[in-house]
């Protein structure tokens, strides 16, 4: 069984944290990917950077144009994680826009994936209907799931043909803004969330953008099965470079 699947048949909350590969320094990934796991962290989102990233918003534009510059490539990060399976156990998804894995090759991008434990992958600007016409037989050959997002303006229609094609989560933005542009939640973003867990989807939904603290972090999974928390944690890494990890998950649960 994949280990997404494997991992959202626990009972507990999920907790998964996205940052960009090659922030704050070039080969910080894997270390970054092992403190987070060594301290309860239950999934990970690693950033593919790119040059124009559509649904980011400062934080993570700024860490993924600095990544660039460090000298972050697909070719790089695959390097980098070759191993990573040896030290790491949890989840691992790769969040990136569909550019530079069709410069890399689909087949060959899903392939090295699944050589280095890759477990998922999230394209915000991969429409779906194209994936389930073009891609979900190579992405199910190399037993990648791929993860898509809603919004609170996804029809009811589209939102069950994802849950159709789905096979893992379903990344839930809890507002039409990019990410780290809002703290906490109202009550209209509440309602949208209550609306989506009364959908009884085959898929658990996570739900990502705006979760930056214990108390976000409740409150998002009251209605589902996990959050994610990116510029937060960029933010952290930012200030305090790769030491202390365990204090940042320490004050979200």
């Amino acid at each position: 069984m994949n280990r997404i699947n494997q991992k959202l048949q626990e009972t507990k909350k999920i907790l998964s944290i996205y940052f960009s590969a090659g922030y704050p320094n070039l080969n910080d990934t894997v270390q970054i990917i092992q403190g987070l796991e060594k301290n309860g962290v239950d999934m990970i989102e690693i950033g593919l950077p790119f040059s124009d990233p559509l649904a980011d918003g400062p934080t993570i534009q700024a860490s993924s144009t600095q990544a660039l510059h460090n000298g972050m490539t697909t070719q790089v990060l695959f390097d980098q994680l070759k191993d990573i399976r040896k030290t790491v156990a949890i989840p691992l998804v790769i969040m990136g826009y569909f550019n530079p894995m069709l410069q890399y090759g689909i087949e060959n991008f899903c392939q090295k994936c699944a050589e280095i434990g890759i477990d998922g992958l999230i394209i915000p600007d991969l429409p779906v209907d194209v994936y389930a016409d073009e891609y979900k037989a190579t992405f199910e050959k190399y037993g990648l799931k791929n993860i898509f997002l809603i919004t609170p303006q996804t029809s009811v229609e589209r939102i069950h043909f994802i849950d159709s094609v789905s096979d893992g989560f379903i990344y839930m933005v809890s507002s039409a803004s990019v990410t780290g542009s809002q703290t906490g939640f109202g009550s209209a973003q509440e309602e949208y969330f209550k609306r989506i867990a009364d959908m009884n989807l085959k898929n658990p939904q996570v739900i990502g953008f705006g979760i930056n603290n214990k108390e976000t972090f409740n409150q998002a999974t009251q209605f589902a099965k996990g959050a994610i928390i990116g510029s937060a944690f960029i933010q952290h890494l930012t200030e305090n470079g790769t030491g202390k990890i365990e204090e940042f998950v320490k004050a979200i649960r």
